[in-house]
């Protein structure tokens, strides 16, 4: 399994804009383009950071070439018009290969 690491800071008073926009592209990416899904966390500063589960790092790279986007406009719309900060051309602060997995489920917020 592949992962990517990515953050953002929400303009104050959008957060929850963010993370409805967030989960309706999160949908589509595993959807379109093969991911598993992702996790988003909020840090202490505020600042949001989303880990992203991808079965190789072949299959995100594929999706990273195709521009990786949410193909529905609205959905872009609310995503961008949230962020307040990112890092440079929105590339992941991480990029790695699991090599062990002791994480025994998802659990609901």
């Amino acid at each position: 399994m592949f992962v990517a690491v990515y953050w953002w800071r929400a303009h104050p008073g959008k957060e929850a804009q963010f993370r409805a926009a967030w989960r309706r592209g999160t949908q589509h990416i595993t959807r379109i383009y093969g991911s598993y899904g992702s996790r988003l966390h909020q840090d202490r500063d505020g600042r949001f950071v989303g880990y992203a589960e991808w079965p190789d790092e072949a299959t995100w790279q594929a999706a990273v070439d195709k521009k990786m986007v949410y193909d529905d406009p609205e959905t872009r719309h609310a995503f961008l018009d949230a962020i307040a900060e990112a890092p440079p051309n929105g590339r992941p602060v991480f990029t790695m290969t699991v090599t062990d997995d002791l994480l025994t489920g998802s659990r609901s917020a």
